[in-house]
């Protein structure tokens, strides 16, 4: 499992909206919002790169999935490998452990685990988003919640892991947003 968690960390740290910024000689970490996620490149660069960062962050998560349930040889390795890849997003040592909220790579996880999670947290999302209009409050109310929502799909120790483990990384990055 350590295997699995390593090698999603790799991969989900490679700054793909820093890089995209970088090639367009801009640095999404002076600029929006501060942080090399997708949805900042949106701002900054527009939608054609923020969308392609979007999905290339998510098939970050997916491709941690798939490979840590083959490095681990079970799918306990993928639950592994999708959580490495939301902590090395969020905390990347090629920006001094700095990095993306995490919100694409770990839908990308979801996608790839159980799409239901992923559901039942865009689900959430748009329901606080509708009552209480604060985003960066309900993207961190979400992640607190997904520890409840993975073991509620999946009754299981490991599954409540899962959801702690993804959902700490994501919430650790909202913190800072708090009045937003």
């Amino acid at each position: 499992m350590l295997l699995a968690f390593v090698f999603g960390y790799f991969l989900g740290s490679f700054p793909i909206a820093f890089w995209f910024g970088a090639l367009r000689g801009r640095n999404l970490l002076k600029e929006g919002s501060g942080n090399p996620g997708a949805f900042n490149a949106y701002r900054v660069l527009g939608p054609v790169p923020g969308l392609m960062v979007l999905l290339l962050d998510a098939f970050k998560g997916i491709l941690a999935v798939v490979l840590g349930e083959g490095v681990a040889g079970s799918p306990l390795g993928g639950l592994a490998g999708g959580v490495g890849a939301v902590f090395g997003h969020a905390f990347s040592p090629w920006l001094a452990f700095r990095g993306g909220k995490g919100l694409a790579t770990g839908a990308g996880v979801l996608l790839a685990v159980d799409p239901r999670m992923l559901l039942g947290s865009l689900l959430l999302f748009a329901i606080l988003q509708a009552l209480f209009r604060r985003p960066y409050r309900v993207a961190l109310a979400v992640a607190l919640a997904q520890p409840l929502l993975a073991a509620l799909l999946h009754p299981s120790f490991a599954f409540l892991l899962f959801g702690l483990g993804l959902g700490l990384p994501v919430a650790l990055r909202h913190l800072k947003d708090w009045d937003r």
